[in-house]
């Protein structure tokens, strides 16, 4: 994952569209039973039926870390990626740290994988403190759900195994063990209306444990990346309350020197289609400009920036990138 060049990527997407030939997008998403992919298969219809020349296609790959891989070696143009993985690429820290700082810049956060800590109306869990004592899934051993509720829950000062039998298993084991009440509550950090979370609350009476406001502030305080979101009511069947919680974004990234028109067009296309990716997956809803500007972490591409601008809003200097 060194500085890689980008094989004339950029040098062939102009001279693509400037000969009005294709130009061939690929996005790299994750697996299948994720959000990254269909969602990133609804970008690909949008930009390749609303910017002229465009033809996209969504691309299954292990996620975030080699999305960054991919999108700096030039294999794929756009992708998506956590704000944790995103964040310490483009600074070269963390797993990046040997390679350096990687050239990518986004195109905006998209929508958050929002905490959800979920239970089942007959465990009588309705508030957090409630878990104590209880038999808790913190998620699949080595995965982002378990990297997250982990520290949310010592962060509001409980620990597994002192205050709560903790379980670390899958979102299918999680709602296979809720069913039949092997475990008392499970946790994901996903996008909003997971497969797994529609078979749950369709099944059962599911119920989501909200954060208040005071523990909310604390997470968001304690941990950059997790910023407050609320989960709207009737996202899932029986849960007619508004949920307060904490998410991570997810952002959209490209190389730092992608053609900066062809950003434009795709950041302009992906706005003003939004109903029809919101129609693939209801992850989609949160996508706006707001939400960009607000959970950004990481500068924008100019032709992002050219975008947002131009429909009248004002892109902060911490989002510009460095010249």
């Amino acid at each position: 994952m060194k500085k890689l060049p980008v094989f004339l990527l950029v040098l062939g997407l102009v001279t693509g569209m400037a000969a009005a030939k294709t130009v061939r997008i690929s996005i790299a998403t994750g697996g299948t039973g994720g959000v990254y992919y269909p969602l990133g298969g609804g970008m690909a219809k949008v930009w390749s039926a609303y910017v002229p020349g465009v033809e996209a296609s969504a691309e299954v790959t292990g996620a975030s870390v080699e999305n960054v891989r991919l999108v700096v070696s030039g294999k794929a143009q756009v992708a998506l990626g956590t704000s944790g993985v995103v964040v310490t690429a483009y600074k070269g820290e963390g797993k990046f740290k040997k390679f350096g700082p990687q050239p990518i810049l986004a195109i905006g956060a998209m929508y958050p994988n929002a905490w959800q800590f979920v239970t089942v109306a007959e465990t009588g869990i309705k508030k957090i403190p409630d878990i104590k004592g209880k038999r808790v899934s913190t998620g699949a051993p080595g995965s982002g759900t378990a990297v997250m509720t982990r520290a949310i829950l010592k962060t509001l000062g409980y620990e597994p195994g002192k205050d709560f039998k903790e379980f670390r298993l899958s979102f299918a084991e999680q709602v296979a063990a809720l069913k039949d009440g092997t475990i008392d509550v499970g946790s994901w950090s996903v996008g909003l209306g997971p497969g797994s979370l529609i078979d749950l609350s369709t099944t059962r009476k599911m119920v989501l444990i909200c954060m208040d406001k005071e523990e909310q502030a604390k997470v968001s305080a304690a941990h950059p990346y997790y910023k407050p979101f609320t989960i709207p009511a009737g996202t899932y069947k029986g849960v007619d309350a508004d949920c307060l919680t904490v998410g991570t974004p997810n952002v959209l990234f490209v190389h730092k020197d992608m053609d900066e028109e062809l950003v434009y067009q795709l950041t302009k296309a992906l706005f003003e289609h939004k109903d029809e990716l919101e129609k693939i997956h209801p992850a989609a809803k949160t996508i706006s400009p707001e939400y960009v500007l607000q959970a950004t972490l990481i500068p924008l591409h100019p032709g992002a920036i050219r975008y947002y601008e131009e429909a009248g809003y004002q892109v902060p200097d911490a989002l510009k990138p460095k010249k």
